[in-house]
């Protein structure tokens, strides 16, 4: 065994390798994260949101950023790590090696006569007769004698000079990398190592695994709680209507963990009744309907008040402890309304097909919470809805446009009395605002909506900002010129995004939504009169890198099928990874081709932060008999684009009991009775140019 000293100065390098192996990869993994993020963080410039102080850079915010708890322990761990490679320097400079001639003052080398003479003149000085101080008398006896002996010795100088030590070989010798005071106990080395072994390579190993297992137990691969999953899964209904997604949504794990203190009763109750209006509430019984809300669970109550509060702009009367809920509320939103927007299309029929309605209502609901929408700061008030910020009709259809006023509320400065103006210059729908030339834009916010300079400057930088989406979908069978039932549908979409600024990914402007959120867009193919969500993907035009590997990977799959050679695959791969670079993405799937018949369907293209940017595209697809010989009919396919041309424009309804809306998306229940119509067998379509499926080249009548 190696001696005590040896073993004590090895525990601090066995502690420095034992912090530093996980210590610098983590550390490296959240320096790369906070890199990206910051390389994300591409936001219009507007006064609203320079006002709001999401994105501003204080010195304040910086400390508050950094001074978490995670950041806190990693900054005592590299302190530590400092301390103590300082504290290992500083030994190494205390044992020193056996070295002769460096004892002695001498050259490697040097002749008997030299050694004698250093020998002599070092014992006058350290000698106990010449030097009564105990260190000198214990240099000499160690360091200065051993020395002298090892290099006048003709055995011992051989045997260092070929073993670099006086005693020849050394024999491999092992420790315990434990400090001095653990192995002063007498015969207990041994103990010591062994419950060394088993804490250290058993017990931590173990705890660790088990930390890790439950919680991987406990959460999904998206920090999302299983139960929370469950819960989604079995309140989530085919006729689930839009204004009803918010009581599913409320119903997670997270949300029920928050603690419901005994002094929020009181801030509760005074925001029931700010709030009471826009709940589901049947005012003919408000007295029954008030006791059912407060029977449910507290959690549940708190939750959706908190959200209703965010909704209605009523967040200044909470208290510092709702405050701080109410953001926890916030933050979870988006991963929650993710997996709830999955559950509405995982696949639940025997056809494998998910509901549509269920999933629009997810999408306007993620709309309307990250779009708290910019409003005047002459106006302090502003009705909404169930589901969204935005005033009762703004949803109705009016004018020209399904969406009602809604998209017009995203911008700043904007108010129901701004809206009303403009409409009077015949202006009713968001596309006649968005067609319009900045000059006369310009002109018609200054001078008929009373903005200053500025103000139209913002809302300039607000519209450059919104996405204008193009899709391109089509569905074959590969290697096949008609679709027959039972086959193996290919879907291809190529999905492209403009804006007016050039940019491709970027952050939405949500200047009231208190953290940094993604644009994400749901493709969905889908048969509105049956509520049949055939295929979904998700699509993301941040991560350029990700969409080129994904695209070219599909491509590359598609070709292998058709039987290409390399030089094609190659030229599709690389023009696919072109279009990737210009603002495309690819989105690629399958399902199986359903029963003979002619199917009307829908491409759906929905954002879940901007309101009036969704696109939709109608699809015709024709299924043909499957014949008993295996062997397929003749082209059927009439080529041509069949583009939705917009919606057909509603009268204005003002009533002002209204209790819900219906979707733009929604369809009516005698539509579902009808038949499809006849369309090729292989379907294309194209849909480009229109801010919205609401929004599009629709009747100008009046």
């Amino acid at each position: 065994m190696a001696s005590s000293e040896e073993n004590s100065a090895l525990f601090p390098i066995f502690i420095l390798t034992i912090i530093a192996l996980p210590l610098v990869p983590y550390t490296i993994l959240k320096l790369c994260r906070a890199t990206s993020k910051k390389t994300k963080s591409i936001h219009c410039g507007c006064a609203v949101c320079s006002r709001s102080g999401k994105y501003r850079k204080s010195i304040f915010k910086r400390i508050s950023n950094v001074s978490t708890c995670s950041n806190f322990t990693l900054m005592l761990l590299w302190i530590l790590m400092g301390v103590l490679v300082y504290y290992i320097k500083h030994i190494s400079r205390e044992i020193q090696v056996f070295e002769p001639f460096g004892i002695l003052g001498l050259e490697p080398g040097a002749s008997d006569s030299e050694i004698k003479k250093a020998y002599r003149r070092l014992s006058i000085q350290y000698h106990p007769d010449k030097n009564p101080d105990p260190d000198a008398n214990k240099y000499f006896v160690e360091y200065i004698s051993k020395a002298y002996q090892a290099l006048t010795d003709p055995v011992s100088r051989e045997n260092y000079e070929k073993f670099g030590h006086p005693d020849g070989r050394q024999g491999f010798q092992m420790g315990i990398a434990l400090p001095q005071f653990l192995l002063n106990i007498d015969g207990a080395s041994g103990g010591i190592l062994l419950l060394w072994i088993v804490g250290v390579c058993i017990l931590l190993p173990l705890v660790i695994a088990v930390v890790y297992l439950s919680r991987s137990s406990k959460y999904t691969g998206n920090y999302v709680m299983h139960q929370t999953l469950s819960a989604y899964y079995y309140f989530m209904k085919p006729s689930l209507a839009p204004s009803k997604v918010m009581d599913v949504f409320i119903k997670a794990a997270e949300y029920m963990e928050i603690p419901v203190r005994r002094q929020d009763g009181e801030p509760l109750q005074k925001l029931f009744m700010l709030v009471r209006s826009e709940l589901n509430l049947d005012l003919k019984n408000i007295k029954q309907e008030q006791a059912k809300f407060w029977k449910q669970h507290p959690a549940l109550v708190k939750t959706e008040l908190l959200i209703q509060a965010h909704l209605t702009r009523e967040t200044s009367a909470l208290s510092p402890e709702l405050q701080h809920d109410f953001k926890r509320v916030l933050e979870l939103a988006p991963r929650l309304l993710e997996e709830l927007m999955k559950m509405a299309v995982i696949p639940r029929s025997a056809q494998g097909h998910g509901w549509l309605r269920p999933a629009i209502g997810v999408v306007e609901l993620s709309q309307c919470i990250i779009q708290y929408l910019g409003y005047s700061e002459n106006v302090v008030y502003l009705r909404c809805t169930a589901m969204q910020a935005v005033p009762l009709s703004a949803r109705k259809a009016a004018g020209g446009s399904a969406e009602g006023i809604a998209p017009f509320l995203q911008l700043p400065h904007f108010s129901e009395a701004i809206i009303k103006k403009i409409a009077r210059k015949k202006v009713r729908s968001f596309q006649d605002l968005w067609d319009m030339t900045l000059q006369d834009r310009a002109d018609l916010l200054t001078q008929v909506a009373g903005l200053s300079a500025s103000e139209v400057q913002d809302v300039e930088m607000v519209l450059e900002m919104m996405p204008s989406i193009t899709v391109e979908v089509t569905c074959e069978t590969e290697g096949e010129e008609g679709i027959q039932e039972g086959d193996i549908v290919t879907v291809q979409a190529w999905v492209t995004l403009k804006r007016a600024n050039g940019l491709i990914g970027a952050l939405p402007h949500a200047p009231y939504y208190p953290f940094h959120k993604e644009e994400n867009y749901w493709f969905l193919l889908a048969d509105p009169n049956l509520n049949n969500a055939w295929f979904s993907q998700k699509v993301s035009f941040m991560d350029e890198a990700a969409a080129i590997t994904v695209a070219s990977k599909a491509i590359e799959e598609a070709m292998e099928g058709l039987g290409a050679n390399a030089k094609d695959t190659s030229n599709a791969i690389r023009e696919a990874a072109e279009r990737v670079k210009s603002g495309s993405r690819l989105v690629m799937g399958k399902f199986q081709a359903p029963a003979e018949g002619n199917y009307n369907l829908s491409s759906y293209l929905l954002c879940d932060s901007w309101i009036g940017c969704d696109k939709k595209t109608s699809l015709k697809v024709k299924v043909l008999k499957r014949t008993r010989a295996g062997t397929r009919g003749g082209h059927t396919a009439e080529e041509g684009p069949i583009v939705e041309d917009g919606i057909e424009e509603e009268e204005e309804i003002e009533e002002e009991d209204y209790d819900d809306y219906e979707s733009e998306y929604s369809e009516d229940e005698e539509d579902k009775q009808e038949t499809s119509k006849k369309g090729p067998a292989n379907g294309n379509a194209r849909g480009k140019g229109s801010r919205s499926s609401s929004e599009g080249s629709g009747s100008d009548e009046e």
